[in-house]
């Protein structure tokens, strides 16, 4: 049987992040992909217009739905817009004992706020103990732990260990924020913290590496992967749809990756 995952995220109109990048990332790893949309977003590629919460009745409803008759491996967790929905969600879950990687998205590449400040610290409390894995940029992980962005590899680690913390039970801390020729993100466990790297690559179609990563990360638990393992393929194929992300010449902002580069383009 297919391996299924889930993910509960708002949607992007221009297709590039939210729900829309997590499907094609459950896709190109072979997985099977449900979706609870949390919110609806007029977007593209330079700008975020609009966004429309959805009930939460409504998400709690399609998360029942979808638990209660697809064999879900794991869950990955985007966009929550308000502490309520935090908790919404929080409890709908709460009967599924698979894995849950929890991208914290807070911010918009375009710069536009998605996550109230008096959410923050409810996302910290209610979910941050559940994710198996937490994915922050370096920003992020700055706003959770009410510091300043990490700029050294030393900080990186200290602000993942910090995150642990509180309650995850694993964290990759993203570095693509960050500066220098080579990429590096750290998965710090609690035991160990392993190095990631890649050479960073100069582009602006960079939409969607968040929420990509996590799904890519998402889908290799669904299969049975290890954490490492499914942290390490992620890490390579995202790298690979960043490099391919100028073939797609899609809008006239910051493009999306190219989640199909090893099927098509």
């Amino acid at each position: 049987m297919v391996a299924i995952a889930l993910t509960i995220a708002g949607s992007d109109s221009g297709g590039g992040a939210g729900i829309q990048a997590d499907l094609k990332a459950f896709s190109a790893l072979g997985v099977y992909g449900a979706s609870v949309i949390t919110a609806v977003t007029a977007q593209n590629t330079r700008d975020v217009t609009a966004v429309h919460p959805i009930p939460n009745d409504v998400i709690a409803a399609q998360i029942d739905a979808v638990l209660s008759d697809l064999d879900v491996r794991a869950i990955k967790i985007g966009m929550l817009g308000s502490g309520d929905l935090i908790r919404c969600v929080a409890k709908a879950i709460s009967g599924f004992d698979g894995p849950v990687v929890l991208d914290p998205v807070m911010i918009a590449k375009s710069g536009v706020a998605l996550l109230p400040d008096d959410a923050v610290s409810t996302l910290r409390e209610v979910l941050l103990p559940r994710a198996t894995v937490l994915t922050p940029n370096i920003p992020e992980a700055a706003c959770l732990l009410n510091t300043t962005d990490a700029e050294t590899d030393a900080d990186l680690q200290a602000q993942g260990q910090a995150l642990i913390d509180m309650g995850a039970q694993a964290v990759l801390m993203k570095g693509g924020h960050g500066a220098g020729e080579m990429c590096i993100d750290w998965l710090m466990t609690g035991d160990d913290a392993i190095p990631l790297s890649a050479p960073r690559i100069h582009t602006r179609n960079t939409h969607g590496t968040g929420c990509s990563m996590s799904s890519a990360i998402a889908a290799g638990l669904a299969d049975g992967m290890s954490l490492s393992d499914a942290v390490s393929r992620a890490h390579v194929w995202l790298h690979h749809a960043i490099v391919r992300a100028d073939d797609l010449n899609v809008g006239h902002g910051h493009g999306p990756v190219h989640h199909f580069h090893g099927l098509w383009g």
